[in-house]
């Protein structure tokens, strides 16, 4: 683990998770033990997508707790561009504060997404819809904690991990140890390059308590989203036991291949890479998404 890791076992978060039916997300409140201060990591909106319905269930939820536990929101952190979910941090920043912050590279992805939906000149690849734009070895405060995010690309180019004490959010660098690992055929992503990620993370200390971003309850147990580095290294079924880089990438390669996309990978894009926010209306008020026809 590189030296401009700070991490500090002695510093102990408290962890609310709320976990999300719709799309397996589980989200998170990270709290300061010392302070009313805390983060949000990795929030929901809800999206009927049939209906072209936009609603704030799951976000309204983390609000309702928030509130209740007299807690103030210094950071929405996003671990990545979710192809999965729609983000829900504008509409809680709008409701509670915060700065909301994605790994630098949300401009690779931007790029890229943005040729394939066809934004054309007027949306912004610079990052800019974010508040803060995180760098590997980054720091930066939650109360009286210091926190740092480490780039863990592979899954996409901007994936970050972030660790709050002896806490690790992973987004989707890793699942639960039967769960194994995220797919890395998205653009961008890479089997050999989320294999040398997942190693940064195994680096940290073995009683490193991680959080996974997804979980979908392998074999019929129930939905689960904490473990440890030392459980990952010792019974993660795609790295775990000394796993192989060549081994590795040969059987995330010809998995992803099997994979279908996310079913709502199409409004997640369009809406991630914009901090969680819906494209401009047009000029009658109406809000669209595109669907790209032999591009996806």
């Amino acid at each position: 683990m590189p030296s401009n890791y700070p991490v500090d076992m002695s510093v102990k978060p408290e962890v609310k998770a709320f976990f999300d039916d719709a799309t397996n997300t589980i989200s998170y409140v990270v709290k300061d033990p010392s302070s009313n201060k805390c983060a949000i990591v990795d929030s929901v909106m809800d999206i009927d997508y049939a209906a072209g319905r936009i609603t704030y269930d799951s976000a309204d939820e983390i609000i309702a707790y928030v509130e209740d536990q007299g807690l103030e929101v210094e950071w929405l952190i996003e671990t990545h561009v979710h192809a999965d979910h729609l983000s829900g941090a504008p509409y809680i920043q709008g409701k509670l504060g915060g700065k909301i912050g994605i790994g630098e590279n949300i401009t690779i992805v931007q790029d890229t997404f943005g040729k394939v939906f066809n934004e054309g000149t007027e949306f912004q690849r610079d990052g800019s819809q974010f508040d803060r734009l995180f760098r590997d070895g980054d720091t930066y405060q939650i109360g009286a904690m210091t926190c740092f995010a480490m780039h863990t690309p592979g899954h996409t180019p901007a994936c970050m991990t972030h660790t709050i004490g002896d806490a690790t959010f992973v987004g989707d660098t890793l699942f639960m140890p039967d769960g194994g690992s995220a797919r890395a055929d998205f653009p961008g992503g890479d089997a050999a390059t989320l294999f040398d990620s997942i190693q940064k993370v195994l680096a940290l200390p073995d009683d490193m308590r991680l959080f996974m971003c997804h979980d979908y309850g392998p074999n019929g147990r129930d939905i689960a989203w904490e473990t440890t580095v030392g459980d990952e290294i010792e019974h993660n079924i795609h790295v775990g036991k000394g796993a192989t880089k060549e081994d590795f990438v040969k059987f995330r390669t010809e998995r992803d291949a099997q994979l279908d996309m996310p079913k709502l990978i199409i409004p997640s894009l369009q809406v991630n890479m914009r901090a969680g926010e819906l494209p401009p209306a047009d000029k009658d008020g109406r809000t669209f998404l595109k669907v790209p026809v032999n591009t996806l």
